[in-house]
C-alpha cells in the first residue's frame, strides 16, 4: 500500500476530529459560554449541516485550483477556525469559526478520497478508500474521549489549539510527502445531482442518513445521558466514550467481514435492524451498569458496521458513479447527524430528559430500514427484469 494513503488518512482523522468532540465536554462549554445545552448542541448541528452542503459544491469550485495546493490551503484555513474557537468567549464567534472548520474538513476529507483514488492500483483502490473512511470514522468516536480527557486536564480551549497544532503537523506531512497533481476534470454539481434521479440509489444515500440521524439523537447527548442515568464523573463518562469508540473501530472492521461473507444486502438489512432493536432497548438496561455497557458495545459496534456493506453496495448498483456517490453518501451521513442532533436537542428541551432520546431514535433507524428494503427490491426487479430477457 502507497504510504501517501496513510498520511492522508492521519490528516482525515485530524480534520474529523473537530465535528464530534464538542459532544462529550458540552456541558462545560454551554456553562463558559452561558448558553443553554440545547443552544450549545447547535455547534454539532450546524457543523454536520455545513459539512453536507459543502462537499460536492467546494469540490466543484475549487476545480481549477492544484490539488496539493487546495489541500494545504484547507488546512491552514481550518487551523485558523480552531484557533479562533479556542480563544474565543462569545457562542457567535465559536459558532462561525465552527461553519468555517466545517467547510475545510469538508474540502479536505473528499480531497483525501479523491486523491487517494489516484495515487493507487485500481485493484488496491477500495482498500485504500476504507483506511481514510477508517481514519475519518476513528476521530469521530475516538475523538469524544480524547477531549474529555484534555479537558479534564488542561480546559476545553485547549482541545481546539491541540486540533490546530495537529493541523499545522498535517500540513508539514502533506507538503513533504505529496506530490503536486495536475487539476483533472470533476465532475460538475448538476451532473451529481442528476445522477440522484435514480429511485435505488437515493434510497441508498437516505439509509445512511436516516441510520445517523437515529444514532445521533442520542450520541450527540450522550453524556447528559449517563450524567442522569448513573450520576457519572467525567472520568467514567470518558471511559464510556472510548469502550464505544474501540467498539466503533471494530465494528467498521465487523461490517466488512459480514459484507464479504453474507453479501451487501443482506449485511445491510442485518446491522439495521440490530441496531433498531439495540438502540431501543438501551435505556432500559441502565437499571444494571454492566448490562449497559454490554449492549453500548453493541450499540458502538453497530453503530459503523454499516459503512463497509453500503458503500460497496454503492459501487455495485452505480459503477460509472461510483466517486460522485461517495461523495454524495458523506453528505448524507453529516445530514443525518445534523438531523439527528437537532431532533434530539429539541427534544432534551421539550421532555428536559435524555432518557427517551433513544427510542425517539430508533424510529429514525426503522425509516432508514424502509429505505433498505426499497432500494434493495428496486435492485432485484432491476435483476430479474435483466435475467428475463
Amino acid at each position: 500500500m502507497n504510504f501517501k494513503v496513510f498520511i492522508l488518512a492521519v490528516s482525515a482523522f485530524t480534520v474529523g476530529l473537530v465535528e464530534l468532540i464538542v459532544g462529550g465536554i458540552l456541558p462545560v462549554i454551554a456553562n463558559d459560554l452561558n448558553v443553554s445545552l440545547a443552544k450549545a448542541g447547535q455547534l454539532i448541528t450546524v457543523f454536520a449541516f455545513v459539512y453536507a452542503i459543502s462537499a460536492p459544491v467546494l469540490l466543484s469550485l475549487t476545480a481549477k485550483i492544484e490539488r496539493k495546493r487546495l489541500y494545504l490551503i484547507a488546512l491552514f484555513l481550518f487551523a485558523i477556525g480552531n484557533i479562533i474557537t479556542a480563544i474565543s468567549s462569545i457562542f457567535f464567534f465559536v459558532m462561525v469559526a465552527r461553519i468555517v472548520t466545517a467547510m475545510c474538513t469538508a474540502l479536505i476529507i473528499v480531497l483525501s478520497l479523491t486523491i487517494t483514488s489516484k495515487i493507487v492500483e485500481p485493484y488496491q483502490r477500495a482498500r485504500a478508500l476504507g483506511i481514510i473512511m477508517m481514519g475519518v470514522s476513528s476521530s469521530l468516536v475516538i475523538g469524544v474521549p480524547i477531549g474529555i480527557f484534555v479537558t479534564d486536564l488542561f480546559g476545553w480551549r485547549s482541545v481546539f489549539l491541540g486540533i490546530a497544532l495537529l493541523a499545522v503537523l498535517s500540513m508539514v506531512l502533506i507538503h513533504k510527502t505529496l506530490d503536486s497533481m495536475p487539476v483533472a476534470k470533476v465532475v460538475s454539481l448538476k451532473t451529481q445531482i442528476k445522477s440522484l434521479r435514480n429511485p435505488k440509489i437515493y434510497c441508498a444515500h437516505l439509509i445512511v442518513l436516516f441510520m445517523l440521524a437515529g444514532h445521533y439523537m442520542l450520541y450527540a447527548y450522550f453524556t447528559p445521558f449517563l450524567i442522569e442515568a448513573f450520576n457519572m464523573n467525567s472520568m467514567w463518562i470518558s471511559v464510556c466514550y472510548l469502550i464505544f469508540g474501540v467498539a466503533s473501530v471494530v465494528g467498521n472492521i465487523i461490517g466488512g467481514w459480514l459484507s464479504d461473507h453474507l453479501g451487501s444486502s443482506k449485511s445491510i438489512l442485518l446491522v439495521i435492524t440490530f441496531f433498531a432493536i439495540t438502540l431501543f432497548v438501551l435505556p432500559y438496561a441502565t437499571s444494571f451498569l454492566p448490562l449497559f455497557l454490554f449492549i453500548m458495545v453493541v450499540w458502538g459496534a453497530l453503530s459503523w458496521a454499516l459503512t463497509p456493506p453500503l458503500q460497496n453496495y454503492l459501487i455495485q448498483i452505480s459503477p460509472k458513479t461510483s466517486d460522485i456517490q461517495q461523495s454524495i453518501n458523506t453528505s448524507a451521513l453529516q445530514l443525518g447527524i445534523s438531523l439527528g442532533s437537532a431532533i434530539g436537542g429539541t427534544s432534551y428541551a421539550i421532555l428536559g430528559s435524555a432518557m427517551d432520546l433513544a427510542k425517539i431514535g430508533s424510529i429514525l433507524v426503522v425509516i432508514a430500514l424502509l429505505f433498505a428494503i426499497l432500494s434493495l427490491k428496486i435492485q432485484s426487479l432491476k435483476v430479474k427484469k435483466g435475467e428475463s430477457k
